[in-house]
């Protein structure tokens, strides 16, 4: 590769950044300031997260916990069949006994806490927390637990398991991928991403309160991250 063709992509990245200091910034020092920002910025994740890696078998065995502050468990339901009611669960805990070379008897656990849910709307995550609902005063844990795991040629995974929820247990199927992993300074730990879908029947649970006006699968989505211990 050329000077030229090495240095261009920053040439046109300062000259962009010239314009935009010429319409909004007026002094010399806020506008090295900016330049300085992007260029760390650039950088930052190499240094905050040394030894990343993307290939499934390059990834770190051993045994994992879920990572409270970087999870989230999202859920979606039709409504009307006009739009989709989209929430979280706040409060989740996971283990993960995981070795790249021997996928098929990775073990994921994981509970959440039924009375975290999250609409941003106080009224309505009250009444969803009630008997009709998740009923989370007699039931306040729901639980997934791994049964078997299948492998594709890409490193997608098919995790298959049984799901409880308001003391019924159904199966479900996770389909899943490790995003990588690397040594996080941040926290002192080699961390794993990790990303997942599902759905589930909620009259399979017992919950069919307003079924002409919520429809009956939820669609699950997962995107967290697990620090090796």
């Amino acid at each position: 590769m050329s000077n030229y063709q090495r240095w261009k992509p920053i040439a046109l990245f300062t000259g962009l950044l010239g314009d935009l200091c010429q319409r909004y910034i007026v002094d010399r020092a806020s506008f090295l300031t900016l330049i300085v920002t992007a260029v760390c910025m650039t950088g930052c994740a190499g240094l905050v997260r040394p030894n990343f890696e993307t290939e499934l078998v390059q990834l770190r065995p051993g045994n994992y916990v879920l990572d409270p502050d970087h999870t989230f468990v999202l859920f979606r339901v039709d409504h009307l069949g006009l739009s989709k009611v989209i929430g979280r669960f706040n409060e989740s805990e996971a283990n993960l006994d995981f070795d790249p070379e021997n996928l098929e008897e990775m073990q994921l656990d994981g509970v959440l806490n039924t009375a975290s849910i999250d609409l941003g709307n106080p009224d309505f995550e009250s009444q969803l927390r009630g008997s009709d609902w998740l009923n989370s005063d007699q039931f306040p844990q729901a639980r997934f637990a791994t049964d078997s795991v299948s492998v594709d040629a890409e490193g997608n995974l098919s995790i298959k398991g049984e799901f409880t929820l308001r003391g019924v247990t159904q199966p479900m199927v996770l389909d899943a991928r490790f995003n990588g992993g690397a040594d996080n300074i941040l926290t002192g730990k080699y961390t794993l991403g990790f990303s997942a879908e599902g759905s589930l029947s909620r009259k399979a649970f017992g919950i069919d309160t307003f079924a002409a006006l919520v429809g009956d699968e939820i669609e699950i989505e997962i995107h967290a991250e697990f620090q090796k211990q």
